[in-house]
């Protein structure tokens, strides 16, 4: 039977964020090992420090809660401030992360030029604004047309997946920017080192610089290719915690503001999608008419061939009795 999130401000919404919270945190002594095909920076991190770092962020988010709350900020100022809000959420999250080490001076969200965290920004509608929206006001004041199901029959599991995936995002943020921070190889190693927060996969500078290659290539993927796709096809990647570890899949949503917002090569990307949309589905008529003629043809010539043998055999032996 599938249970849905409340759609009003009350007791009912109280307790059910409180146990959401309460069950999210639990699902943190499992296995957070990423078993999807992407790397996450926090894949550097050994499990507990994985754990660490999401109790962080969820602490975080907790206190900006209570600060939305206090403030009594409406729907329409909380859309308005969303990308201010999770700008400043990931930066507390860093702040308190960093303070918890050994000999790390400040660490700020300095390379707002990146790739990485354009992405994560440039998605903060679907990063944030909806889970606030539910966490704080409801599943009534969602945008109705937002999600495949009706916006008041919001499913539990729903809001359990954005906020799974906004603690794995901003933890992962925050690993970043302390790379971005600490720049040379050596300074990173020493780092998670000095503070016990390695995996012991990546434990020479080597294996560091090629995770790290790795990552800028990806980055680089998603902003060009996969994320525009993503956003054609009206789909967002959603990271989530399995019992077997990070697990990643696409939910559908509504996202024709994003497709407008699309740099232009992205919107080139689009564009080849869709010829590719247009024209890929006859050229596959066209190969399957193809095959099926190339087919008749090698059949008729091998089944004449095999005839026109047995009967120069037939005709052989007819000759040699006579």
């Amino acid at each position: 039977m599938i249970k849905y999130w409340p759609n009003k401000q009350g007791i009912d919404l109280n307790n059910e964020v409180a146990y959401l919270f309460f069950s999210t945190r639990q699902k943190f002594s499992y296995s957070l090992v990423n078993r999807a095909n992407d790397t996450l920076y926090i894949d550097l991190l050994d499990n507990r420090s994985r754990d660490k770092l999401f109790c962080v962020v969820l602490l975080e988010l907790e206190i900006l809660l209570l600060d939305i709350t206090e403030l009594d900020l409406s729907v329409k100022n909380l859309k308005i401030l969303n990308y201010k809000i999770l700008y400043d959420l990931i930066k507390k999250s860093l702040q308190h992360f960093v303070s918890q080490m050994n000999s790390v001076t400040y660490i700020s969200l300095e390379n707002k030029d990146s790739n990485y965290l354009q992405v994560i920004l440039s998605e903060h509608k679907l990063l944030l604004e909806n889970l606030l929206i539910y966490l704080v006001f409801g599943s009534s004041y969602i945008d109705y047309n937002m999600f495949i199901f009706d916006n008041i029959n919001t499913p539990k599991k729903h809001v359990s997946i954005l906020l799974e995936n906004l603690i794995i995002q901003i933890s992962d943020l925050v690993i970043f920017s302390i790379f971005e921070r600490l720049k040379s190889l050596s300074q990173i190693s020493y780092f998670l080192k000095n503070n016990k927060l390695c995996n012991s996969s990546y434990v020479t500078i080597r294996s560091i610089a090629c995770f790290r290659n790795n990552l800028i290539l990806q980055n680089l993927k998603y902003l060009y290719f996969s994320q525009p796709k993503a956003v054609y096809s009206s789909r967002y990647n959603v990271w989530l915690i399995s019992s077997s570890g990070l697990v990643s899949k696409y939910i559908s949503i509504f996202r024709l503001d994003d497709l407008s917002n699309l740099s232009s090569i992205q919107s080139l990307f689009v564009l080849f999608i869709e010829i590719q949309d247009i024209f890929i589905p006859y050229i596959e008529k066209l190969l399957l008419i193809l095959s099926k003629v190339i087919i008749y043809i090698l059949i008729n010539v091998l089944a004449n061939s095999i005839i026109f043998c047995i009967r120069a055999l037939v005709s052989s032996l007819y000759r040699l009795r006579r």
